[in-house]
């Protein structure tokens, strides 16, 4: 079995016809980073400081989606690879059509943003043609994990 694309390293959601999408997909990725030991916050309560890294992943996730939903002809897949230094989230839709980065979205106005948000949060982002679609790739690094306090001169830990 390829390491790279075992249970433990990967993740494979269908999606065609899935109903409330977005939202699904976010419950599939909240799980298993929670399972690869990201740390995670319980669904949509905030959370420590130290688990914004998941909530940047979850955004991210609803963005592709949601402009495959919006864009692509709905999409058809969500993969979750993780990797030595971080994650990859593969998104594919109906639709050849590469996503185009608008540079100056206007703000008073909706839509327009996600792509934005992509390429300030994820460390890369591309698409791939594939048949009669695509898909849409980003990389995002793993959570910094906390260092161990400094011990003061007395032996206690510093806050």
């Amino acid at each position: 079995m390829d390491e790279r694309r075992s249970p433990e390293r990967s993740r494979h959601l269908l999606l065609n016809d899935t109903k409330d999408v977005v939202s699904h997909c976010r419950d599939f990725t909240r799980q298993a980073l929670a399972a690869w030991g990201w740390p995670v916050p319980p669904q949509d309560d905030g959370g420590p400081a130290e688990a914004a890294e998941a909530e940047d992943v979850l955004l991210l996730v609803s963005e592709v989606v949601a402009n495959a939903r919006l864009h692509g002809g709905g999409p058809r897949t969500l993969q979750l690879h993780r990797t030595p230094d971080g994650l990859r989230i593969e998104v594919t839709d109906h639709s050849p059509t590469p996503p185009i980065l608008k540079p100056w979205p206007d703000p008073a106005q909706p839509g327009g943003h996600g792509l934005v948000i992509v390429q300030r949060l994820a460390r890369r982002w591309g698409s791939e043609p594939m048949g009669d679609g695509k898909c849409v790739w980003l990389e995002v690094l793993a959570p910094r994990r906390p260092g161990p306090k400094a011990r003061g001169p007395r032996g206690e830990r510093s806050e």
